[in-house]
C-alpha cells in the first residue's frame, strides 16, 4: 500500500521556516547541495539561520546575503576551488559566527541528534586545537576501563560532542516517491540520512519523483537510505542542485562555479550576479541557465 502523498512546492517548503531556526544542509562540499531550496531562501526575507552543513556554496550564498548567523561545519568548500570565497571574507570579517568541528564529530553530532540522546563520546578532535578555538566543548571519562598490558585500569578521556538537533533539514537525492522514500545513485550517500533524522522536519528534493516500486527497481536496497517515516515534504526539482554535482544525471558546472566565486572580487560583481541569475524564481533561474548552456558560456 503506498504512503501518503508529500509532495509540496520550493516554496511550501521554505515556508515552513523561520528566522532564527537551526537548519541543515545535506550533501558534501559542491556535491549534490539542495541548491534550488538555498536559491528560495535567498528570495525570502529569513534571517538569523543557523546552518548546519558539510559546507560549500550553500553556505557562501548565505552568508554573503545575509541570511546565516551562525554555520556549524566540518569544513566549507567549492572542491575544485579548495576555499569557499564568501565564506572565507565572513570569517574574516567577523560577520558570521563558526563552530569548525572535525569531520568526524559532525557526523557524531547529527547522529546523537537522530538518536535523540545529548551527545556521543569519540577520540576525534583529541589532541588537536579544535577544543582549544572551542573551549565550550567537554570532554567525559569513560565508565568502561582498558585493561593496560600490566595488568592496570585506565579509564579513558573522550571528547563528548554535542547532538546537533536541527529545527528543518534539506537534503537533495536523485530519486524519491510521492512519500518520501529517497535514493541516491552516485558514488557516495554523504550523511543525508543523518540530517533528515536529526531534523524536527525534513524535506527532500529530487531529480526525479517515481513510483515506489520503480525507485526500488532502479535504486535497489542499499541506495535506499531515506525513509519516508522521516520526511516532511518531497519537492520535484530537475537540476536542483545546478551548480554543483550530481552524478550520474549531471556533473557540477565548472564555468558557472568560477563565475560565482569571482563574484567575491566586489560588490559590484556580485550585485550584478544576484541581479541576473538569484533574483529570479527557480523556473526562471534554470530557464537562464538552460540559455547560457546552449551558448556555450556554461
Amino acid at each position: 500500500m503506498p504512503g501518503p502523498d508529500k509532495t509540496c512546492t520550493i516554496d511550501e517548503a521554505v515556508g515552513e521556516l523561520r528566522s532564527g531556526m537551526t537548519i541543515g544542509i545535506g550533501g558534501w562540499g559542491s556535491r549534490r547541495k539542495p541548491m534550488a531550496i538555498v536559491r528560495a531562501i535567498l528570495r525570502s526575507d529569513l534571517t538569523d539561520l543557523t546552518v548546519v552543513t558539510y559546507g560549500g556554496p550553500d553556505v557562501g550564498l548565505l552568508c554573503r546575503a545575509g541570511k546565516a548567523r551562525k554555520i556549524v561545519s566540518g569544513f566549507v568548500s567549492l572542491d575544485s576551488i579548495p576555499l569557499e570565497p564568501h565564506y572565507q571574507a565572513a570569517r574574516q570579517n567577523g560577520t558570521v559566527e563558526a563552530m569548525e568541528l572535525d569531520e568526524g564529530m559532525l557526523l557524531l553530532g547529527l547522529q546523537a541528534a537522530a538518536w535523540r540522546v545529548p551527545f556521543l563520546p569519540t577520540r576525534a578532535g583529541l589532541g588537536s586545537d579544535v577544543p582549544v578555538v572551542m573551549p565550550e566543548l567537554q570532554t567525559v571519562r569513560s565508565p568502561y576501563a582498558t585493561v593496560l598490558p600490566d595488568g592496570t585500569e585506565e579509564f579513558e578521556e573522550l571528547m563528548a560532542v554535542p547532538a546537533l538537533h536541527l529545527d528543518a533539514a534539506f537534503v537533495h537525492q536523485h530519486r524519491a516517491d510521492v512519500s518520501g522514500n529517497a535514493a541516491w545513485l552516485g558514488e557516495d550517500p554523504f550523511m543525508d540520512d543523518l540530517f533528515v533524522r536529526a531534523a524536527e522536519k525534513s524535506f527532500v528534493t529530487c531529480e526525479q519523483v517515481v513510483a515506489t516500486e520503480d525507485l526500488m527497481a532502479e535504486c535497489g536496497v542499499t541506495h535506499l537510505r531515506i525513509s519516508r517515516l522521516d520526511v516532511t515534504g518531497v519537492v520535484h526539482t530537475p537540476n536542483g542542485a545546478h551548480f554543483t554535482e550530481c552524478p550520474p544525471d549531471y556533473g557540477r558546472d565548472e564555468a558557472f562555479q568560477k563565475r560565482y566565486a569571482a563574484t567575491a572580487k566586489s560588490d559590484e560583481a556580485w550585485d550584478e550576479f544576484r541581479a541576473e541569475f538569484l533574483d529570479l524564481d527557480e523556473d526562471g533561474y534554470q530557464a537562464k541557465v538552460a540559455e547560457l548552456r546552449a551558448g556555450g558560456a556554461s
